[in-house]
């Protein structure tokens, strides 16, 4: 069975339905209603205001991807500025993939991008080193709770490093429902 036209241009075939709305759209619209939604949000909101400096957390991801993306591409009307922000938390392995992609996201969108090192900011610690360090030790913590810690503290010194007046992240439904989730199955209901 063809795809339906798109409900917004009727020239193209849709691409893809919006789950809340159950509209079917072509790539283009959907992008273009994408885009107006966030600059309803931002403008509703007050969220960014103009002459805003806005440091964007870039894992190099797919969530940090678009939201950089269409921040750039919404930077005209909102009058602000964009820098990305990488962190390297000093995973063997882990995030060199990553960072490759966030610097050719940032040479093609002509961003500025900085990029914190665990192991700079915090006197030589890695996360392979927090690993080994508390591995055996009969401490309750995982190394996500430490790195989710020093991760948003490499954020932060980033944007201050950059003199960003606001720190964005991207993040989905999905990441939503399972901090929900994880936080309901450690028993720690009250975080959420």
């Amino acid at each position: 069975m063809p795809a339906p036209p798109c409900a917004s241009c009727h020239a193209s075939r849709a691409a893809l339905r919006r789950p809340r709305s159950g509209q079917a759209l072509c790539g283009a619209c959907f992008c273009a209603a994408f885009e107006a939604e966030v600059l309803h949000t931002v403008l509703a909101g007050r969220l960014l205001p103009p002459g805003a400096v806005v440091a964007v957390g870039a894992s190099g991801g797919k969530d940090s991807t678009v939201l950089a993306h269409v921040l750039r591409a919404l930077t005209p009307r909102l009058g602000i500025s964009l820098q990305l922000v990488a962190v390297d938390e000093g995973i063997g392995g882990y995030r060199d993939a990553a960072l490759a992609a966030v610097r050719r996201q940032a040479a093609r969108w002509e961003l500025p991008l900085t990029v914190v090192a665990y192991e700079d900011l915090f006197g030589g610690w890695t996360m392979d080193a927090v690993a080994r360090s508390t591995a055996g030790s009969g401490r309750s913590r995982s190394c996500c709770t430490f790195c989710g810690v020093l991760r948003r503290r490499a954020l932060e010194e980033g944007a201050r490093r950059v003199g960003a007046t606001h720190i964005v992240t991207g993040h989905n439904a999905d990441d939503m429902a399972e901090t929900v989730l994880m936080n309901f199955l450690r028993g720690a209901v009250p975080t959420f």
